[in-house]
């Protein structure tokens, strides 16, 4: 009974200083209606739905086995581990990755989809190379070149056939009958 009086009073003291650490945000940047703060927080980042909660009830759902740059970018670097997949957020982070040879230089790669479009400027592609020293002191840097151009052929190319294939697969074949047309 002693200990909950303890406890009790512990939280009545220090519950205003735990509340007031500076966490808040400032409600000027915010739109007061709820259904727009949702969707600058999930556009930022900050939101999460719960075992797929669609509360928007438009009824439409994104399928990333339906978008051809999404699987191709993911067939592209599968070898890869990911940090981060979010196709609502159009974006794929891998996580640091060295290849054996080098344990002390590895690489990290973000493609980010800017369109859903299989054309040359649809993908956003940052390669970061990280170059370990003596005592962990490593060095990051954003690398351009070759690699992301090749990189994003690649991907953009695979698209192209993913997107030919499901062309395909939409057509539906007759199977009437032909002598009516002979």
């Amino acid at each position: 009974m002693l200990k909950n009086i303890q406890i009790l009073i512990f939280l009545i003291i220090f519950l205003p200083f735990l509340n007031s650490c500076g966490t808040g945000a400032d409600a000027r940047k915010y739109p007061p209606e709820p259904g727009k703060r949702v969707r600058k927080n999930i556009e930022e980042g900050r939101g999460f739905t719960f075992m797929g909660d669609n509360k928007g009830g438009s009824g439409n759902f994104d399928f990333a086995s339906s978008n051809e740059l999404w699987r191709a970018s993911l067939d592209t670097i599968d070898f890869m581990p990911l940090a981060s997949a979010n196709y609502s957020g159009g974006i794929i982070i891998t996580d640091w990755y060295s290849a054996g040879q080098n344990t002390n230089e590895s690489i990290k790669i973000s493609i980010r989809f800017l369109t859903n479009e299989v054309r040359s400027d649809a993908l956003d592609i940052k390669i970061f190379y990280k170059s370990c020293g003596q005592n962990d002191n490593c060095q990051i840097s954003e690398k351009e070149g070759s690699l992301v151009s090749e990189l994003t052929k690649k991907i953009l190319t695979k698209a192209a056939v993913y997107k030919e294939l499901s062309k395909d697969k939409s057509k539906k074949k007759y199977t009437g009958n032909m002598k009516a047309f002979d």
